[in-house]
C-alpha cells in the first residue's frame, strides 16, 4: 500500500511569504525554507519583522485570498488522488493553508498552527510535532504504508530521503546542487509519471 506525501508551497501553491513580501513591500520576507534550513529560526525572524512593521494575520490573509494554485497543480492533484491516497505535509499554518485547500479541491493538509492575539498580532506558533514532515512519513510507514514524497526545500529532504521514492520538484539550484542524487523534476507531467513508476 502506498501513500504520496506532497509539500504545499512551491509544489502546488506559490510561496505565501514571497507573495506577502511583494504585497507588503518588505523584501526581507522573501526568505523561505529554500534559503534557511532552520524553520524555527526562520519563523521567529519573520514574526519579529511583522511586529516591527505592525502587520498581522489580517494582512497576510488578504494576500492569501488572492493566491491561486500553480498552473496545472489542481489537475495534477485531481489525477493523482484518483490512483493513490495523497496527503499534503506542510510547515505552513492552518490559518494560512486551509483557505488555499478550497482552490485545490479540499485535499488533506497536515500542518501547524499560529498563535494569534485578539488584535490579530502573530505572537508565536505551535508545531504539530518535531520534524513534522519526517515524523509524519515515519508514522505512515508504521501504519503499513510505503511513502512517496515530493518537495522543493531543505525542510522536505527528511521525508524525501526516508521514503521508498522521493523527488525534488521545481527546487532551487542550491537545493539541487547539494542533493545531486535526488531526481529533480520540473513539470507535473514528469512528476505524475515518476510517481506512477514508483507505485
Amino acid at each position: 500500500m502506498n501513500i504520496v506525501c506532497l509539500d504545499l508551497e512551491g509544489v502546488l501553491e506559490p510561496e505565501i511569504w514571497i507573495a506577502f513580501s511583494e504585497a507588503s513591500g518588505i523584501p526581507e520576507l522573501r526568505r523561505t525554507t529554500r534559503d534557511e534550513p532552520d524553520y524555527d529560526k526562520l519563523m521567529r525572524w519573520r514574526i519579529g519583522i511583522l511586529k516591527e512593521h505592525g502587520l498581522g494575520l489580517k494582512q497576510i490573509r488578504e494576500t492569501i485570498a488572492k493566491i491561486e494554485p500553480l498552473e496545472g497543480a489542481k489537475e495534477f492533484l485531481d489525477e493523482l488522488r484518483q490512483i493513490v491516497p495523497t496527503v499534503i505535509l506542510s510547515d505552513t499554518f492552518e490559518q494560512f493553508g486551509f483557505p488555499l485547500m478550497e482552490k485545490l479541491g479540499r485535499p488533506t493538509l497536515l500542518c501547524n498552527k499560529l498563535e494569534v492575539a485578539p488584535d490579530g498580532e502573530i505572537t508565536g506558533f505551535t508545531m504539530r510535532c518535531e520534524q513534522s514532515k519526517l515524523t509524519s512519513v515515519k508514522a505512515f510507514q508504521a501504519m503499513g504504508y510505503e511513502t512517496i514524497a515530493v518537495g522543493d526545500s531543505y525542510n522536505d529532504l527528511g521525508m524525501i530521503r526516508a521514503s521508498k521514492a522521493g523527488f525534488l520538484f521545481r527546487a532551487p539550484d542550491n537545493v539541487k546542487a547539494e542533493n545531486p542524487d535526488l531526481p529533480a523534476l520540473e513539470t507535473y507531467e514528469e512528476l505524475l509519471a515518476a510517481i506512477k513508476a514508483a507505485l
